[in-house]
């Protein structure tokens, strides 16, 4: 694993499943306060700094800055979807909000650990093709969309392998279609944004419509942020020529973490469980080496990394379907208002919101 990069993750897994294999009586071990040994990461941190003398190294990146005026851009943004909805009379379950996230195949905010006072740090692991974007989407009713996984590639050989049981099982059950990029990068683009409408975002449109006996000329709300494909010319106008009855809706620029309730959740949730899932392979993958007498090597593998990512993303899939749990997240979107957001916008907007925008027009 030489140049992979040594996040606290991946170490604390390298550090359980050598516990695991020398001294598995240890998390078993009752202390005098009645707690256990449970290789915690404040322990790993204390380690790494303490006895191996490892300092952290981070990328640095200057944080996005909210608008000076996201308070008023996030209020104007509620109202014009509750003008929408009440315009349109569009129900909860034609409601949607997608939003891409970036997903790592070694999780660990693109930092490592090193010898403290090291000038040189070459890390493998952290460039773009390293990665992968998956396209997560949430219903007003609670319900959560198919994801959309992007490989970087050419051709249907940059996917995970098709024989694994969890690529067979997330495809059978539909929680999950691969794609491609067609591109040097993994980050989605026109035609992945159009595979995207046409045979996840349109089909659930259609079939709920049919379900809540509404006519096809039923209107629909897709709320996404202004990333430059969104709101590009020739994806605004392929969606007008080709689903005119789905209404886009944008949240403000720079206001994506107070206002997109993907990102302020539901993200946060699904990378979490990513996370567990990794560090469980590294964990399975340690104890066998070790088992079998072989020195310890982290597979980093861009082929294996691509096909365990199924495993990881079935298993996000499952933690976050869950309606309440979906609900829950979308009222947590902070407004003026305070953290109402967009609670009533996808639990059903009233007439009386209607009214004040009227009035405020």
């Amino acid at each position: 694993m030489h140049g992979a990069p040594v996040t606290l993750i991946t170490t604390r897994a390298i550090i359980i499943a050598i516990i695991l294999h020398m001294r598995r009586e240890v998390f078993n071990h009752t202390f005098k306060d009645g707690s256990y040994f449970r290789a915690s990461e404040s322990f790993v941190r204390k380690f790494l700094h303490g006895t191996l003398a490892w300092s952290i190294r981070r990328a640095t990146q200057a944080a996005q800055k909210k608008p000076i005026d996201w308070e008023d851009q996030c209020e104007n943004s509620f109202f014009r979807q509750a003008y929408i909805i009440e315009e349109h009379m569009i129900p909860d379950a034609l409601r949607v909000n997608s939003d891409q996230t970036q997903v790592v195949y070694a999780p660990g905010n693109k930092m490592t650990w090193t010898t403290t006072g090291d000038k040189q740090v070459a890390v493998v692991g952290t460039e773009e093709k390293r990665a992968f974007t998956l396209l997560v989407s949430v219903v007003g009713n609670g319900s959560l969309l198919p994801f959309q996984a992007i490989y970087q590639g050419l051709t249907k050989r940059s996917l995970p392998n098709e024989t694994l049981p969890a690529y067979k099982t997330a495809t059978s059950e539909g929680n999950i279609k691969f794609e491609y990029s067609g591109t040097s990068t993994y980050w989605s683009n026109q035609t992945t944004m159009q595979k995207f409408v046409d045979t996840i975002l349109a089909p659930y449109f259609e079939n709920t419509k049919k379900d809540l006996k509404r006519p096809p000329h039923q209107k629909s709300l897709w709320l996404i942020d202004v990333w430059s494909v969104h709101r590009s010319v020739e994806f605004r106008e392929w969606m007008h020529a080709n689903h005119p009855n789905i209404i886009i809706c944008y949240v403000p620029g720079g206001c994506t973490g107070v206002h997109q309730p993907c990102d302020v959740g539901i993200q946060r949730l699904l990378k979490l469980s990513i996370r567990k899932s990794y560090h469980e392979d590294v964990v399975e993958e340690f104890v066998g080496q070790l088992e079998k007498g072989i020195t310890p090597n982290l597979d980093d593998r861009l082929g294996t990394l691509r096909n365990r990512s199924v495993r990881w993303m079935q298993n996000a899939f499952n933690a976050i379907n869950d309606r309440e749990l979906i609900k829950k997240v979308l009222g947590v979107s902070k407004s003026r208002s305070g953290n109402i957001g967009l609670q009533m916008f996808y639990l059903g907007i009233s007439v009386l919101c209607c009214t004040t925008m009227e009035l405020v027009l």
